[in-house]
């Protein structure tokens, strides 16, 4: 099979979570405990960190990765979903994974795996954990899929775990209330290793506490640690500062971890400075309040959830404010490019959009993707008026055409959305 096929292949036996949603999930660990054991455990061979969070841990995770591999380490970075292609997911010092080795452990292990039946995920996962051990990484960090109790990155044993945040999302699967979300990711939490708690409510840190007692595992709380830094962080947008604080509240635990291990991180201050600041360079994120153009000013981010858009509405108003106060002859105007999945609070999202704005409802290559007609009548019904593109690329040309240099592009609401966004501009 070629590189197009294998995916082809993947996609077709194993359907993505991102790409059929709920369908694709399969809860438990059986399957990746079985393709475990037939690879010979192969995460056992390298130092690990889990982390989870409903938000943030996509970045939480490039940047401790970025900081390990400043420190000089050979570091292997798994994440989801990927935004343009497959071999994001997969990174060792922010390379990606070798077309050839996808082929090759395919056609490989097909006939193993075939008869489990595994999800998209758990396939990629062993993958992963394989690829890595046949590198030869020092250490890895590793992003939770979905949750953390039952979710197959659950097998490793970490030097350190983190918990980023939790808000509502994926109730389908983790439950309805905080402190049952809170549940399910506390359960990455392992026995007298370190976790390190991003953001805590009345309703999680309860949780939290209580998981980490029951496992004599070493508690932070990333918002009662001050660790004090001039760092021009890579990673833009307001959100961006508590994500960047809970990466801070990681590095002593990390540190003294590594240090049992006979690893010792020489110059660290100046090593984590240099590397949250060149982020995006060493790991290849993108996606976070990314700027594609100063005039007229183009911001893209996958913020895809309620809590998510709290923090981006909120940016998005100051940033234009800005930009209309420096508007020469009051034209400014700020454009949306908006679509969103069918599984997310689409009610609770638009009720925090901005007003102010020129809406394109636009939708994502995906099935899962909200009709830009029906995202365009759901937006009326909360005084919110646009038109409708059946493309993202249509969308976004669109607003460049009517756009003055002084002017605001926003494009978001999904992951899909940049993805498109992204491929469209051959990023």
């Amino acid at each position: 099979m070629t590189y197009k096929e294998t995916i082809d292949y993947l996609d077709n036996i194993a359907p993505a979570f991102t790409k059929v949603g709920a369908a694709a999930y399969k809860e438990g660990l059986s399957n990746t405990e079985a393709l475990d054991a037939h690879a010979g455990h192969p995460h056992k061979s390298y130092l690990t960190i889990h982390v989870a969070g409903t938000n943030g841990k996509g970045s939480c995770s490039h940047s401790i990765a970025a900081i390990l591999q400043e420190a000089g380490m050979k570091v292997g970075l798994f994440t989801s979903p990927h935004l343009v292609t497959f071999r994001e997911r997969i990174r060792i010092n922010g390379e990606m994974i070798p077309e050839e080795y996808i082929v090759r452990w395919v056609n490989s292990n097909k006939d193993f795996f075939e008869p489990l039946m595994p999800s998209f995920f758990e396939v990629t996962t062993a993958m992963a954990f394989e690829y890595f051990r046949d590198a030869g990484v020092d250490i890895a960090v590793i992003e939770v899929g979905l949750g953390g109790r039952l979710d197959c990155t659950n097998i490793i044993s970490p030097i350190l775990s983190v918990i980023t945040n939790i808000s509502a999302d994926h109730t389908q699967f983790l439950g309805t209330t905080l402190a049952e979300i809170a549940a399910e990711k506390a359960g990455i939490i392992k026995n007298n290793t370190p976790v390190v708690i991003g953001e805590t409510t009345e309703e999680t840190r309860p949780v939290f506490l209580a998981y980490a007692k029951k496992s004599n595992a070493p508690i932070i709380f990333a918002e009662e640690t001050t660790m004090v830094l001039n760092i021009d962080y890579q990673l833009k947008g307001a959100y961006q500062t508590k994500n960047l604080n809970t990466v801070l509240a990681s590095m002593l635990p990390l540190a003294r971890e590594l240090k049992k291990r006979g690893i010792k991180i020489d110059n660290a201050t100046q090593t984590i400075k240099h590397a949250l600041a060149n982020v995006c360079t060493l790991t290849g994120i993108q996606g976070r309040w990314q700027q594609l153009s100063a005039k007229p000013l183009t911001i893209c981010d996958t913020g895809h959830n309620a809590a998510g858009w709290q923090y981006l509405s909120e940016q998005i108003e100051r940033t234009a404010e800005m930009k209309r106060s420096a508007c020469p002859d009051n034209s400014f105007c700020l454009r949306m490019i908006f679509g969103m999945v069918d599984d997310k609070d689409i009610d609770t999202v638009m009720k925090i959009l901005p007003r102010n704005a020129t809406f394109y409802f636009t939708q994502a290559s995906t099935h899962r993707a909200i009709p830009a007609l029906h995202l365009k009548d759901l937006a009326m019904h909360h005084g919110i008026k646009g038109e409708a593109f059946n493309s993202v690329a249509d969308a976004y040309e669109t607003a460049k055409r009517q756009s003055s240099e002084y002017d605001m592009i926003f494009i978001g609401g999904s992951n899909y959305v940049i993805a498109d966004l992204l491929t469209h501009l051959g990023i």
